[in-house]
């Protein structure tokens, strides 16, 4: 008797449990990924030579929009971010002692991009909220700069030493952000075309571009791009971490060499 009154009480259960996943099912909306984002790179690989002064890239590609997608009145706004392999960088302050300036207060940055440049249709505090601006990392004042925990600077102190790590990477090259650089060919197609300094580091980046409307996040899209030196830098780029002993007596036997050459060369009898 208790055995079929259990399985009278589960079948009810069950039954319940279905009507509700269904009535569930009926009220929520219809949602299908509306856009789409196709992107592709002019150059997917950047050879580093003797002759290297930088290069441009150009991230083209178009929204793809189905049936399903929605009519509104915000416009369409991108955001391309190139960044370069993650690195450990530390910020130093300099300071007076005993009448010298010496290097005094110090911060490290753990897993920053080595190189980051960041392109809007329109200023990233314009696009989308901070939140979504930050989890995105779109704009550089967005990124998250993680440092080490036995970092000794006070907590008052460490926005100067973020502002000054930005400060000095966008003097360098390696951090920029452009706003209103991308190209709009259509109202679908788009293109922008991202400068690589010559002093770019190499390694493997990542292209990401991101799609928004209204401040919300509608598609993403991400392609790889390498950047490595070729021939005789290539060699000594390997030689010099993968071998650094060697590299260092080759380098020392070179220069030994080259002046003994010069002293036969310009002797005087």
């Amino acid at each position: 008797m208790m055995r079929r009154v259990c399985s009278f009480l589960r079948r009810q259960a069950g039954g319940a449990l279905a009507g509700a996943l269904a009535l569930a099912l009926i009220l929520l909306p219809v949602s299908g990924k509306a856009e789409n984002l196709v992107v592709d790179l002019s150059d997917d690989t950047i050879n580093i030579e003797s002759n290297f002064t930088g290069a441009n890239i150009v991230v083209f590609g178009e929204i793809v929009r189905d049936a399903a997608t929605v009519g509104r009145p915000e416009p369409y706004d991108l955001a391309v971010i190139v960044s370069g392999p993650q690195t450990r960088v530390t910020t130093r302050r300099k300071g007076r002692f005993a009448g010298i300036w010496v290097n005094r207060d110090a911060e490290t940055f753990l897993e920053v991009p080595s190189f980051l440049v960041t392109h809007t249709s329109r200023s990233a505090n314009e696009i989308a909220p901070r939140p979504v601006l930050e989890q995105h990392r779109i704009g550089l004042f967005n990124l998250n700069l993680p440092i080490t925990g036995d970092s000794g600077v006070p907590m008052s102190d460490r926005d100067n030493f973020r502002r000054a790590f930005l400060r000095l990477r966008v003097d360098s090259g390696l951090y920029a952000e452009r706003s209103g650089v991308i190209e709009f060919l259509s109202d679908t197609l788009f293109r922008t075309t991202v400068p690589l300094p010559a002093n770019v580091p190499v390694g493997n980046y990542t292209v990401t571009t991101y799609l928004l409307r209204g401040g919300a996040l509608l598609a993403s899209n991400e392609q790889s791009l390498v950047v490595a030196k070729t021939g005789f830098e290539q060699l000594t780029y390997r030689l010099a971490y993968n071998y650094a002993a060697l590299y260092g007596l080759l380098a020392i036997a070179l220069a030994v060499f080259t002046g003994w050459l010069a002293g036969v060369i310009f002797r005087r009898d």
